[in-house]
């Protein structure tokens, strides 16, 4: 889908484009001549203006990410023409028309956010590590906080209720976990979520579709339209949630009810998990790239009117598209799935070092604040003969406490 030219800053971890040199430009060095290596010499900083372009051009060939790219990118004002600002940080946004029922002009205005999870790296002592996991935009304001000496690329953390703090990028790990769409300056609680597609089997060109969670409504917009058309009631049930995965939309219900919804026929098709008994539920869509779409199911044992919340348990279902169907599964390999409320996403375990705190094949809820918590892991034993090994119990062998969780996620794990 096409990016628009402008771009609209409202990210909570916002990129400092400030002056730290690049792992491939800081080897390179300038020493002065023989002649000038006096007692008199007095050090100061390199022109790095004067760098040859083949130098240049050396150097671009050695940056791995976009991180690098900004690096490069504040060594000195004439190296930004080189080395343009990366694309895959832009928050484009989109202007889209207001629907009946919430007048507003602000509304929409649909923005795309780029996602990372920064991993704070800590001395080996350290018995916490801290994680951050949030969208990432680029620093326009005019109140950057003065950074001392030597300047680095740092990023800037606002959590609600605190001073923003600066991160040096250095110090952290950080991990691309794709992108989200949001509603700008939307302030209605009817407003449940947005998932986007564009109109093209390539993912090229300008024409996009977007999907609306209004409440008890879904609503559909195309981009060559402009207007919102109001989806058949597909279920009894309120819609929990909105996601994509491999060019369709996914729809799920309160009450175990998903349909997979063509951006191009428009049709509507269900593929309904397993049927549980005795219990109430409620669903989280997890994508893990473009490889695996995992269903997970909170199950909470009833007897008759009363649910029993200490007994939570999970249940979790990867999608086998070809067959149109929800598979049960026990593992889900080195994936590590992180369920909020501003949306799901996964990561690889194997990125991650092993004292990290953060194991693969586990689930982490990180959409409680202030709560102390526990990654969900299969076959635990609750000692409780009445419980069920057979399914993703919280495992307490890592304490998890949740800091923050929104408009960023906030986390330190136990190692």
């Amino acid at each position: 889908m096409a990016e628009p030219e402008t771009e609209k800053n409202t990210s909570f971890m916002s990129l400092l484009d400030c002056s730290l040199l690049t792992v491939s430009v800081s080897k390179l060095h300038l020493s002065p001549s023989p002649s000038t290596a006096t007692k008199e010499f007095k050090l100061s900083m390199p022109d790095w203006s004067l760098l040859p372009e083949e130098l240049l051009n050396l150097i671009s060939t050695s940056l791995e990410n976009c991180f690098d790219v900004v690096h490069a990118r504040s060594v000195c004002r004439s190296w930004r023409s080189t080395f343009p600002f990366p694309s895959c940080l832009l928050r484009p946004s989109y202007t889209l028309p207001t629907f009946v029922g919430y007048q507003s002009k602000d509304f929409c205005t649909l923005e795309k956010v780029p996602l990372f999870l920064f991993r704070v790296r800590a001395p080996e002592a350290a018995s916490t590590i801290e994680y951050f996991l949030g969208g990432l935009g680029r620093d326009e304001s005019d109140d950057h906080t003065e950074l001392p000496s030597p300047i680095q690329c740092s990023v800037k953390v606002k959590i609600p209720g605190s001073d923003p703090t600066l991160m040096n990028m250095h110090d952290c790990q950080i991990l691309p976990l794709g992108h989200q769409y949001r509603m700008i300056g939307c302030t209605s609680k009817d407003y449940r979520g947005v998932a986007v597609l564009p109109l093209n089997k390539d993912g090229s060109g300008k024409e996009f579709i977007v999907l609306l969670n209004y409440y008890k409504v879904l609503l559909v917009l195309r981009s060559t339209e402009m207007r919102w058309i109001r989806l058949p009631r597909l279920s009894s049930g309120t819609c929990s949630e909105i996601g994509t995965f491999r060019g369709k939309f996914y729809i799920a219900f309160l009450g175990q009810d998903i349909f997979i919804f063509d951006p191009y026929t428009l049709e509507v098709t269900p593929v309904r998990p397993l049927e549980l008994l005795n219990c109430g539920s409620c669903i989280d869509l997890v994508p893990s790239g473009n490889d695996e779409l995992f269903l997970v199911e909170r199950i909470i044992p009833r007897t008759g009117d009363i649910l029993y919340l200490t007994r939570l348990a999970l249940r979790v279902n990867r999608l086998d598209e070809e067959a149109g169907k929800w598979v049960v599964v026990s593992e889900i390999g080195d994936r590590v799935l992180f369920i909020n409320e501003m949306g799901n996403f996964s990561c690889s375990a194997k990125e991650l070092p092993d004292d990290c705190g953060v194991n693969g094949n586990s689930i982490l809820f990180t959409n409680r604040p202030g709560k102390l918590t526990f990654a969900y892991k299969y076959g635990v034993h609750t000692g409780n003969a009445e419980d069920d090994i057979n399914c993703w119990r919280h495992s307490r062998d890592k304490h998890v406490t949740i800091l923050n969780t929104s408009p960023m996620v906030a986390f330190r794990v136990e190692r």
